[in-house]
């Protein structure tokens, strides 16, 4: 029984020091992909408000995020302008996006811009199975922390429809009630995300594919809490549904 239990411990140690070599080898691998998506103000300070994230795929001029971080409508009387940012750090470049494709259902947008960029590759259509160990990366509280992207890691938790009951009906709005009708799978992620890591990219830690778009957070108390208590509870858009946009 003894010899059982090392063997086990065995194992587990040398499979967890594998997800971490493959962890490590994949942020070195796609965080120059990562960017983050503002909100361009001439007349502000500063000028550029920081709202999201996205990251680069196929020639490296179309980026993916999710339709809620750029679907605000903004001032034309103030020149304002939806811009992504790529670089990290101080060494920063503003890029003006040139074409907006969206699929409102299923939460995603992909922005063109003129210049090429680092990419990530997609993984297919299928669903990868629950408890498989993935990562997002992303710019959590982009306001506070600024273009350094951060890495979380975990599991995917569920494969569940996307039409949570609500608490009341003030939380009903008409989107809600859309996605009660027609419900869609989607991952619930064992792994904590915040606000500012929309758009980010879900990562399979084994296969280094992207397999989905993390686009929101489950708030267990308020909003206000969700820094100071978060709830390692979010889910992400199936790289499936951004197939079907590029299309």
């Amino acid at each position: 029984m003894l010899k059982l239990f090392y063997s086990l411990l065995l194992i587990s140690f040398f499979y967890s020091a594998t997800i971490k070599a493959d962890l490590v080898q994949l942020v070195n691998n796609n965080k120059a992909a990562i960017v983050a998506i503002g909100i361009y103000n001439p007349l502000a300070s500063p000028r550029i408000r920081l709202i999201g994230t996205g990251f680069v795929i196929a020639d490296g001029k179309k980026i993916v995020t999710n339709y809620h971080v750029i679907s605000a409508s903004l001032s034309t009387t103030r020149n304002e302008n939806y811009v992504v940012l790529s670089g990290h750090g101080n060494e920063i470049k503003v890029h003006s996006i040139l074409d907006t494709k969206t699929d409102i259902k299923h939460d995603l947008a992909v922005l063109s811009i003129s210049e090429t960029l680092p990419t990530v590759n997609l993984a297919d259509n299928s669903y990868s199975p629950e408890g498989s160990s993935v990562a997002l990366i992303g710019y959590p509280i982009t306001a506070v922390l600024g273009l350094y992207p951060a890495t979380h890691a975990g599991i995917i938790a569920a494969i569940t429809p996307i039409a949570i009951p609500a608490d009341n009906s003030k939380a009903l709005n008409s989107r809600a009630l859309r996605q009660l009708k027609t419900p869609f799978l989607l991952y619930q992620l064992d792994a904590t995300a915040y606000p500012g890591n929309s758009g980010s990219p879900l990562f399979d830690i084994k296969t280094g594919k992207v397999i989905g778009i993390v686009n929101k957070v489950f708030v267990k108390s308020s909003k206000e809490s969700v820094l100071a208590d978060p709830s390692n509870i979010s889910y992400a858009i199936p790289v499936k549904f951004l197939h079907a946009l590029l299309q």
